[in-house]
């Protein structure tokens, strides 16, 4: 019976993603309208992007959105904090305290009261940018995450409370052998004795990593693990970590190798310290380009209701479409699970060998 319930309700997951597009689909025999290839691909680019509205859905003959918007918090001679409704998803101008600002391909711009943007000769903005410290639909999807992991694991630890052999309940009895498993095939493996003194941090990024791909698979649309930026500060913390807990024989070895003769080593360590940085370098763009690369797949497959209405008639796109779909999501299933386990198992092996001590000859 669990079986069928969680089999039920992954089919109303793509069912509900698949709901717009289908609606669509129906609405454009009647109309002649078929989406071109250009306004997928926009629709893909936008999904992919931070936002600062949190839209469930989008009207396109209207251009009406079903959601909310989010708070603007703006550092410019002084705090500046509006909702983002004024903008009028970049339709309006926001003037506060005497300043103007305009939304512009996602991003805030300072401007003047007719919202002129200027360019350089490669069409880049050249307006001055506010320090922007807003809500945006990325930090919602932090907090969330943040939220679930909090309540599971405290679920957890009055668990523990109890007695070291007390036995989980609830969310407890899912976490406890994820948790087992990051220390036992992870951390004591690649750290050695000194794995318990990383164990917080590990588990922390492999459970945050997972749970955000989960939510960037439900209809709620999150993209946070695809955000180059959220990788790039959970890449950062690893090489920290790395780098200040690192033991003198970790930095000998990489500045000046035992055993290699004298001008080899000079050679070798300036390859050495470049090895240092492509590390947290290879953590960062293998997660945003795995994560990315499978929404816009997935995207991609549920467009087939709009490219392909005509060979295949609406009901035979959608069917094509939500097959192809469905057997996509169970492998991005995986994905999110193999994606939060190489970067923490990467960065328990980077951590090891960093804090391993040399047997000397």
């Amino acid at each position: 019976m669990v079986s069928l319930k969680k089999v039920l309700l992954l089919l109303t997951v793509i069912l509900f993603t698949a709901n717009p597009f289908r609606s669509a689909a129906e609405v454009a025999p009647s109309t002649g309208e078929v989406s071109s290839p250009e306004e997928i691909n926009a629709h893909i680019q936008h999904h992919l992007k931070d936002d600062y509205y949190f839209n469930f859905a989008t009207n396109s003959k209207t251009g009406h959105s079903y959601g909310f918007p989010l708070p603007v918090i703006l550092i410019d001679n002084g705090l500046k904090i509006f909702s983002a409704a004024e903008f009028d998803h970049g339709k309006k101008v926001v003037e506060n305290d005497g300043n103007y600002y305009k939304l512009y391909h996602s991003k805030i711009y300072k401007t003047d009261a007719a919202g002129t943007i200027t360019y350089d000769d490669h069409q880049h903005p050249t307006n001055a940018k506010p320090l922007d410290f807003s809500i945006t639909k990325n930090v919602v999807g932090l907090m969330l995450a943040a939220l679930l992991l909090f309540i599971g694991f405290m679920s957890l630890a009055k668990t523990y409370k109890n007695g070291a052999n007390a036995i989980p309940k609830g969310v407890g009895r899912v976490l406890e052998p994820l948790v087992l498993y990051v220390r036992d095939e992870m951390a004591v493996p690649n750290i050695g004795h000194r794995y318990k003194e990383f164990m917080p941090y590990l588990l922390s990024v492999f459970f945050l990593i997972f749970l955000l791909n989960i939510l960037g698979l439900t209809p709620l649309g999150f993209n946070v693990t695809g955000n180059i930026t959220v990788t790039l500060v959970l890449a950062l913390f690893t090489f920290f970590i790395t780098t200040f807990k690192a033991n003198k024989d970790y930095w000998k070895h990489i500045f000046w190798m035992p055993g290699v003769p004298v001008p080899f080593k000079f050679i070798l360590a300036p390859i050495e310290v470049l090895g240092m940085l492509t590390k947290p370098f290879s953590l960062m763009l293998r997660l945003f380009a795995n994560i990315t690369a499978g929404h816009s797949v997935v995207f991609g497959l549920i467009a087939i209701v709009y490219l392909f209405q005509q060979e295949l008639t609406v009901g035979g796109s959608i069917g094509v479409s939500m097959l192809l779909t469905l057997v996509l999501f169970f492998l991005e299933l995986l994905v999110a699970f193999l994606q939060a386990f190489i970067f923490t198992m990467l960065s328990s092996l980077f951590i090891g060998m960093a804090v391993e001590e040399h047997a000397h000859h």
